[in-house]
């Protein structure tokens, strides 16, 4: 039972790739910045968005489907913000009852909803990506740069490096545990829930355990080889001249987006 990468990477030679991850990762907070600033309804604002997405995905010769498939997720998250439907005034456009009691749905009440729930989309492809044309490393390497803290930066890098070795455990505890139960052909053995619960906790406690004593080797490891507090990569990440203009061209995008969300309010009656 091999252990599932964590790292949502897709290693390949498109532009994106290329990119210097500082740029990405400003371009990425920034995008994500102006889809909160869109205003509710500005569809053409939300439309623009959404086409310069693609246009990045096909930048990253990644498959048109990736970024939208994976997107789906937040749909769940943003049902929460339903109720806006029967709480937000407006113009009534229907109304629910259950029995004693009535909701109505309002027209900006809707509008609301589906502006929240494109704004969800959009940001979460943008993260999508992110991670999907730059390594997790070259993510450390920018943050640091990006003078982000230091104790935030050394905990991304543990956390996200221990969920490796938390999974390799957890393949070692099901494989032990997979050896230890075998069963006769045909036969089926049913055990109570008190039995299972007890079963499950145990392998807890000692995933637990298991984990916490190999995180320390990894670490001492570490030590042993020079590691002072910093990540170290390959890669020096030098702006290039093909960084700056994409920098400048996105951030102008973004700014363009704004200025036409606000002139699509104007011109809406």
């Amino acid at each position: 039972m091999p252990v599932q990468p964590f790292d949502r990477y897709q290693e390949g030679a498109g532009f994106l790739h290329r990119l210097d991850p500082r740029v990405k990762v400003v371009l990425t907070a920034l995008g994500i910045l102006s889809n909160v600033l869109i205003p509710d309804g500005a569809w053409s604002a939300f439309l623009l968005t959404f086409a310069l997405i693609l246009y990045l995905t096909h930048l990253a010769k990644l498959p048109w489907g990736f970024v939208l498939k994976r997107s789906l997720i937040i749909l769940p998250f943003t049902l929460t913000a339903f109720s806006v439907i029967f709480i937000t005034p407006g113009t009534t456009l229907t109304v629910f009852r259950l029995g004693p009691w009535s909701f109505s749905a309002t027209h900006a009440g809707v509008i609301r909803f589906l502006s929240i729930l494109a704004r969800g989309l959009l940001s979460v492809q943008m993260a999508i990506l992110l991670t999907a044309t730059t390594s997790f490393a070259d993510l450390l390497h920018a943050f640091r740069h990006l003078r982000l803290p230091r104790a935030l930066v050394g905990t991304l890098a543990f956390t996200y490096r221990y969920l490796d070795v938390l999974g390799d455990e957890a393949v070692r505890l099901m494989r032990a545990r997979q050896a230890r139960s075998a069963r006769l052909p045909g036969v089926s053995v049913r055990q109570g829930v008190r039995w299972r619960g007890k079963v499950t906790g145990a392998m807890v406690g000692q995933l637990f355990l298991r984990s916490l004593e190999r995180g320390e080797r990894v670490y001492y490891a570490m030590l042993a080889r020079g590691y002072r507090g910093h990540i170290y990569t390959l890669n020096p990440h030098a702006m290039t001249a093909d960084d700056w203009v994409f920098a400048w061209v996105g951030g102008l995008s973004l700014l363009a987006i704004q200025l036409l969300a606000r002139l699509d309010l104007l011109l809406t009656p």
